[in-house]
């Protein structure tokens, strides 16, 4: 089983569908994607709407993942940094797999296709990355190259006395 990556890919109904599903499931499964279970796609939308909008507007790369059967099955959003003295490096945003799928490969295979398309950007030097403390994947991401640059303690705050480090993590390219 197998995950394809395409950079860009066109937002129509079926992936802006696709992305909204794959948000949802991976938000309620506990993946640390910006919300806390449970979640509907009601609520998943308005930032589905705004990171679409920001990728048709040139100001975020999409790199999808479908599949051996051609479902969205893994999304990461890069986003250009609007300061003009941090021009030379990415953010890397919403890195999702789906559930169904983890312990496949399929994230490292999408970190790759990140990188790739990271390295193919002009006047990209790095890719950055923030997680939330206490799910342990910033060991994935140590696997997939990048560097722990610093941590924020108890900046995130999942439920009321569940706080949580904001850890940011650095792939120089």
């Amino acid at each position: 089983m197998s995950l394809t990556c395409q950079l860009d890919p066109e937002i129509d109904d079926e992936v802006r569908d696709g992305i909204g599903a794959l948000w949802t499931d991976v938000s309620n499964a506990g993946g640390a994607v910006g919300f806390v279970p449970p979640v509907t796609a009601a609520d998943i939308r308005p930032d589905l709407v705004r990171s679409l909008a920001a990728v048709t507007a040139g100001r975020r790369r999409l790199v999808l993942g479908r599949d051996e059967d051609g479902r969205i099955a893994a999304t990461a959003f890069l986003a250009y940094n609007d300061h003009r003295l941090m021009a030379h490096w990415m953010w890397l945003y919403t890195v999702m797999v789906h559930p169904r799928h983890q312990g496949k490969g399929y994230g490292s295979t999408l970190m790759a296709a990140v990188e790739r398309a990271a390295r193919g950007l002009p006047g990209i030097e790095a890719i950055r990355l923030t997680c939330r403390g206490g799910t342990g994947v910033e060991t994935f991401y140590a696997g997939c190259g990048y560097k722990e640059v610093g941590r924020v303690p108890d900046a995130i705050r999942v439920a009321p006395g569940d706080d949580r480090d904001d850890i940011m993590m650095l792939l120089t390219l």
